[in-house]
């Protein structure tokens, strides 16, 4: 088996019903995989599976083929942003870095212009979009190779968004899985996708597949090109 993340034969069922069935999934350090399907499809239940935030039926994941077999040793080797915001409440921003990243990368973030306007306020003194923003830089600031991102443009604002986008392209040294509703964003920043659907992946070569895949409608006019 080759080097990078790879994440093999998932089954997670709930209720007796199969959520996710032998899901097959991987990612190369400089890739943006993007993550896709409708709602239900298990595109969340997969990524808390890989950051082993939630168990499953069945899983083999690895990274540079060393099985991770416990969420401690998944959390040094990757890092897994939520839905939900999960800064602390009641220590400044500044402290938060301190916390969370290495002294270089952290001298790196406080001079970043997303970040130094709110070093000594507390992240509930910021709007949504200011905490996933910071949040997202911390995950790709950190020492981890991989960082799964779980619906990072759900309810920012468009400049949010447009910050967002730029922040996931100028990662360098990670391999990023993303997945979102906002199908045009994911496809504006990956460089692979992949298509969930009925608990079952789907290689996506050309932006026609996700039509003839049935995840999008026939009128639905949208471009993309597999990058590398």
């Amino acid at each position: 088996m080759s080097s990078g993340l790879h994440v093999d034969s998932v089954r997670k069922q709930f209720r007796g019903r199969f959520v996710l069935n032998d899901v097959f999934l991987s990612c190369q350090i400089g890739e943006t995989v993007g993550l896709l399907g409708r709602n239900g499809s298990g595109k969340s239940t997969l990524l808390k599976i890989i950051s082993g935030t939630l168990s499953a039926d069945y899983k083999y994941i690895s990274i540079d083929n060393l099985r991770l077999a416990d969420s401690f040793r998944s959390r040094r080797l990757m890092r897994y942003l939520p839905q939900d915001n999960f800064l602390p409440s009641h220590i400044s921003i500044e402290s938060i870095l301190c916390c969370f990243c290495s002294s270089p990368n952290a001298d790196v973030l406080r001079r970043s212009i997303h970040v130094q306007p709110f070093l000594k306020r507390l992240p509930g003194d910021l709007s949504g979009g200011e905490k996933r923003i910071i949040e997202i830089l911390l995950l790709l600031n950190s020492d981890a190779k991989y960082v799964l991102l779980d619906e990072p443009f759900n309810g920012l604002a468009p400049l949010h968004v447009e910050i967002v986008k730029d922040i996931i392209r100028s990662a360098s040294g990670k391999g990023i899985v993303v997945t979102d509703h906002d199908y045009r964003n994911v496809l504006e920043i990956s460089s692979r996708v992949i298509l969930m659907q009925e608990g079952n992946t789907k290689k996506v070569n050309r932006a026609t597949d996700l039509i003839d895949f049935g995840y999008l409608q026939r009128h639905i006019v949208v471009e993309w090109e597999p990058r590398g």
